[in-house]
């Protein structure tokens, strides 16, 4: 879907005017500022790097880690033309410490894919193993923290319910998708999409399974999800795996609520429309509840507390260490 970059190419060309850089930052397919961007841009008679400057710049960001700011990131950049790169040069070494030139727009539209890419898939490796160990009786946080003591070669990544933002679980489609215009197949990425995905069902089946172990079924239990939003300590809900765990549960006849700090209240979304406020979190309600799921791990959540008063615990994100027959790790 790329009206959003469409509308306000066609905008910023009725207004373009001899001298002005033009910098596209959101993350797409390579060829997208050539392709899609430029035509419109000197549909009026102005010429990209001479009359105007056209370049890509991909956005990079770490929502909730503090730091990292726009000063200390390294930024890639690339242009149209030699002098648009000149340009878009001078322009972000007024606001970047370490610039990254590359030969073309293409290749930096391709590298912030491959950011994106490398993380999916890993991830998908470690979601994939988490299943497989559990059935061995592994812990595949302690298989993590003991393999990444290797000082070469290995880059720890976390398991969880699924992906949630917009960068990791959607960005990697737009290379799927140019990708068939070369006769390609991106079968890594696509089988990453397809685990990934997959997780929230997993983890309601760790539910169910642990409710069932008590003599209760998923329909007409109380549930409580802990966090909405799609990582910790922020309050961007796209693509949250949450979302997706509640709609499950709520088909199959729960009771869901949801205590977010970040989000005080769920806003309609494309896919689900949840008409709730975060409730309070308190020793009283906490234990009306038949399980508790934690589906993201805000730091301001007292987790010695949450293990004392709930009943039944689905830890999604290892947050709670201590070993206790209520936890179940998922």
């Amino acid at each position: 879907d790329m009206q959003y970059i469409e509308k306000t190419t066609e905008i910023i060309s009725r207004y373009l005017r001899v001298g002005q850089v033009v910098s596209l930052e959101s993350t797409t397919y390579p060829g997208t500022t050539e392709e899609f961007v430029l035509p419109p841009l000197e549909s009026n008679g102005l010429k990209v790097g001479k009359d105007f400057f056209l370049v890509y710049s991909p956005e990079r960001e770490d929502p909730g880690n503090g730091g990292f700011t726009t000063k200390n990131i390294p930024k890639i950049i690339s242009g149209v033309t030699s002098t648009c790169f000149e340009v878009g040069l001078a322009l972000y070494s007024r606001i970047t410490k370490k610039l990254v030139p590359v030969s073309s727009t293409r290749v930096a539209e391709a590298a912030k894919l491959l950011e994106n890419i490398y993380r999916s898939v890993n991830i998908a490796v470690v979601n994939e193993l988490k299943i497989i160990f559990d059935k061995m009786g592994i812990n595949i946080w302690e298989v993590i923290d003991a393999a990444k003591t290797k000082p070469f070669g290995f880059q720890a990544f976390y398991p969880g319910p699924g992906l949630g933002g917009h960068c990791i679980p959607i960005d990697p489609f737009y290379l799927t998708w140019k990708a068939r215009e070369h006769d390609a197949f991106t079968r890594f990425i696509q089988l990453a999409v397809e685990i990934n995905s997959y997780m929230p069902y997993y983890v309601v089946e760790k539910l169910t399974d642990a409710l069932n172990e008590r003599k209760k079924s998923v329909s007409g239990s109380k549930i409580l999800m802990l966090g909405v939003a799609y990582k910790k300590d922020v309050d961007d809900i796209r693509e949250s795996p949450s979302l997706k765990i509640m709609d499950i549960l709520l088909n199959k006849g729960a009771i869901v609520d949801y205590n977010d700090p970040f989000i005080p209240l769920l806003p309609e979304t494309r896919k689900y429309k949840f008409n709730m406020a975060s409730i309070q979190l308190t020793e009283e309600s906490i234990k009306k509840y038949d399980c508790v799921i934690i589906a993201t791990d805000h730091s301001c959540y007292d987790y010695k507390w949450i293990l004392n008063n709930a009943s039944l615990i689905i830890d999604t994100r290892n947050a709670i260490k201590e070993k206790s027959a209520k936890v179940i790790k998922a």
